[in-house]
C-alpha cells in the first residue's frame, strides 16, 4: 500500500505532454501563459485547493514535452481513475494528461528524478513544410554531419559543464555562497546536497542520427542545466560547419567558459523526452 501524506492528502504523479510553442516556459510568470500557471489554475478550479504543481525540470519558453512528469499533493475525493478526463477536458489542447498515478508520500517529480533525455530537431531539407516550423530547427545550410556524430561522444561523463550553462548572475552567487560555507566546514561540498547548485553533470549518452529529413541529437543525463542542451547543439553545429573539431570541442568543455561555446539554439527544436526514477 502507498504510504500517504499527512491528513489523508494524496500524492498524485502526471505524465503531461504538451506543445510548448504558445507558453513562457514551465514554471509561473506573473501575466504569461505557463504550463505551471495553466495546470494550477485547473487545478485550483477543480479542487477549491492552492496547488502550485511541480514538473521534473524547468523547460523554457517554446520547448516541448513528450512526457514531462508532474506531482501534486491534494486531499480532494475525485477518484483516481476520472482524474485523466476530467483535467484533459478543461486544459486547452496543447497540454495533454497521458496518465495519472498515486506516488508515495516521498516522491517527488524533481528531487527523485535519477535521469532525464532529451531531443534535438534539425530539419534538413530545402523547404521547411509549415506544420513543422513551430517543431523544429530549420537549418538547410551544408554541415559535415558525421564530424558532429563523431563530437557527440565527447561530452559522455561527469564533466562541469559550464561553458554549455546560460549565465544566471543570481545561480553563480548562491554557488559561491555554497562555497564559502563549505570552506568553514559547516556543509557537505557542492552539489552533494543538491547537485542543482553546481554545473557538474554527467551525461550517460550522446548522438546524432538520421531521420528522414532531420538530423536528431538525443542525450540523455542525470540533469542539466539551463540552455545545456540547446547550447550544445549550437556548439555541435560549429564542428559541423568545420568551425571546430573534437579537440577544440574538449578545450571548451574544459575552459568551464560559456563566452567559448557555439550561440543557443532555437527553443523550437527542443523536447523533454522523458523522465527515470
Amino acid at each position: 500500500m502507498i504510504a500517504r501524506l499527512e491528513n489523508d492528502m494524496r500524492n498524485l504523479r502526471l505524465i503531461l505532454s504538451y506543445d510548448g510553442s504558445e507558453f513562457a516556459g514551465w514554471q509561473v510568470q506573473p501575466g504569461l501563459p505557463t504550463i505551471q500557471g495553466m495546470l494550477s489554475t485547473v487545478l485550483g478550479r477543480l479542487t477549491g485547493e492552492n496547488v502550485l504543481p511541480q514538473g521534473s525540470g524547468r523547460t523554457d519558453a517554446g520547448v516541448h514535452a513528450l512526457a514531462q512528469v508532474v506531482t501534486f499533493a491534494t486531499a480532494s475525493p475525485i477518484p483516481l481513475g476520472n482524474w485523466r478526463k476530467v483535467l484533459n477536458d478543461n486544459l486547452p489542447p496543447s497540454i495533454r494528461v497521458l496518465e495519472v498515478s498515486e506516488a508515495p508520500a516521498d516522491f517527488h517529480a524533481r528531487k527523485s528524478a535519477q535521469a532525464k533525455t532529451y531531443r534535438y530537431r534539425v530539419y534538413r531539407a530545402d523547404v521547411c513544410p509549415p506544420f513543422l516550423a513551430k517543431y523544429v530547427w530549420h537549418y538547410p545550410f551544408p554541415l559535415i554531419e558525421t564530424a558532429m556524430s563523431q563530437a557527440a561522444g565527447v561530452i559522455v561523463g561527469k564533466h562541469d559543464f559550464t561553458s554549455f550553462a546560460a549565465v544566471d548572475p543570481e545561480r553563480v552567487e548562491r554557488i559561491a555562497e555554497q562555497e564559502s560555507t563549505v570552506q568553514a566546514g559547516r556543509q557537505e561540498s557542492p552539489g552533494e546536497a543538491d547537485h542543482g547548485l553546481n554545473n557538474v553533470r554527467t551525461v550517460f549518452s550522446s548522438q546524432w542520427a538520421r531521420d528522414g529529413e532531420e538530423f536528431v541529437y538525443t542525450v540523455r543525463g542525470n540533469g542539466f542545466l539551463h540552455h545545456m542542451v540547446r547550447n550544445l547543439v549550437g556548439t555541435f553545429l560549429l564542428v559541423g560547419k568545420g568551425t571546430l573539431d573534437c579537440e577544440a570541442l574538449r578545450e571548451i568543455l574544459s575552459a568551464r567558459d560559456r563566452s567559448s561555446a557555439g550561440a543557443t539554439a532555437p527553443a523550437s527544436g527542443l523536447y523533454l523526452v522523458g523522465v527515470e526514477y
